[in-house]
């Protein structure tokens, strides 16, 4: 009878993990296409943008009071000073990241998009050996020259290369380093309170909103403001499909972070960042089969290359974390930039939220 109990539970955490990484999924490689959908025919990337962080701070409220209201426990609510001094460089980092990510999608392939941001983890490493979060190491020097062989062979001589899709998105990692280094530096201050990642994101948005709207008025505004598909508009059918196309973006992006805290709390960072992986891979199969872009042979073993020191990286992180014998806070960051609003210790901290979120997982 214990052995078959043994069996049930361990079916039931495989088909758990299996349904979690599925919904990581279908959120994380949704929102890619999405956004090079969108852009086709919506050339305002950082209006989109905007919308989308609007979206994620009213459902990051309305997460945050139902919690409130099943807990009975008030949320954190950060103070004026703390709020601008400690939280304002994290959100103008990310702001950027996310905005000149989605800004390249105007000028180059969902291939080239996936490889380039997988090099995020160049910078996230340079960065953190600066500000002292990871120690220099020879692995750590193996793993940035096979990320950067990897892109250099995936950019060589590609047929669908644009010169400045591709400064933007390498622009976004390089900011990407910054900003997951900021927002390690962030989470760790335990005084703060943004253990849990709702909580981070509902303080992250409005700050985030300001800081990419000197950008949007500069770029987009004027050409916006005189668009027939908003504010001139005449037909109330195209508008209400573009309003509804915008506010979708804004679900994914939203269902992404709590699909990856769902994953993690259910399961381990680990597990996130190995689902990562091979997130890339599916994206790159999906974008030559469904959009025809082309990857040559020698783009194939770039990408193999790269995916190696990404590979390389997390069986890293794994041994460190066990010989550090502490889960909480992890000493280096991922390989994917979308992992790293989730605190491992918030599963400790806030176990009957962590159960609240489960059991809303499927709204």
């Amino acid at each position: 009878m214990g052995r078959w109990a043994l069996d049930v539970a361990f079916v039931w955490k495989a088909v758990l993990t299996l349904g979690l990484v599925l919904l990581y999924y279908c959120f994380s490689i949704g929102i890619t296409f999405y956004n090079k959908w969108l852009t086709k025919s919506f050339h305002f990337p950082l209006f989109m943008t905007m919308l989308h962080l609007a979206v994620i701070f009213l459902f990051s409220a309305l997460s945050r009071a139902l919690v409130q209201c099943s807990s009975h426990r008030a949320r954190v609510v950060l103070s004026w000073a703390d709020y601008l001094r400690r939280v304002a460089p994290t959100a103008l980092a990310t702001a950027l990241d996310v905005g000149l990510s989605n800004w390249s999608f105007l000028y180059i392939t969902v291939s080239l998009y996936t490889m380039t941001k997988s090099s995020a983890v160049l910078f996230i490493l340079i960065f953190s050996l600066i500000f002292k979060l990871e120690e220099l190491r020879a692995a750590l020097v193996l793993v940035v020259l096979l990320i950067a062989g990897g892109l250099f062979m995936f950019t060589y001589k590609s047929t669908q290369f644009n010169v400045e899709g591709f400064a933007l998105v390498l622009g976004a990692s390089f900011i990407g380093g910054i900003r997951w280094t900021l927002t390690q530096m962030l989470l760790q201050k335990a005084d703060l309170g943004l253990q849990n990642p709702i909580d981070t994101m509902f303080h992250l948005q409005p700050l985030m909103f300001l800081g990419l709207f000197p950008l949007f008025a500069i770029f987009e505004g004027l050409h916006l403001s005189t668009s027939e598909k908003i504010f001139r508009f005449q037909d109330t059918g195209l508008l209400l499909r573009v309003l509804g196309s915008l506010l979708l973006g804004g679900v994914l992006a939203f269902g992404l972070g709590f699909s990856e805290f769902l994953l993690v709390s259910r399961t381990s960072s680990l597990t996130l960042s190995i689902a990562g992986i091979f997130k890339e891979v599916c994206t790159l199969l999906l974008a030559a089969h469904l959009l025809g872009d082309q990857i040559s042979l020698l783009n194939w073993l770039g990408f193999a290359l790269c995916l190696s020191g990404i590979s390389l990286h997390v069986a890293l992180k794994a041994l460190h974390s066990r010989g550090d014998g502490d889960p909480k806070l992890p000493k280096g960051l991922g390989p994917s930039a979308d992992l790293e609003l989730l605190l491992r210790n918030s599963q400790q901290d806030e176990d009957d939220e962590d159960d609240y979120f489960v059991t809303q997982g499927q709204q």
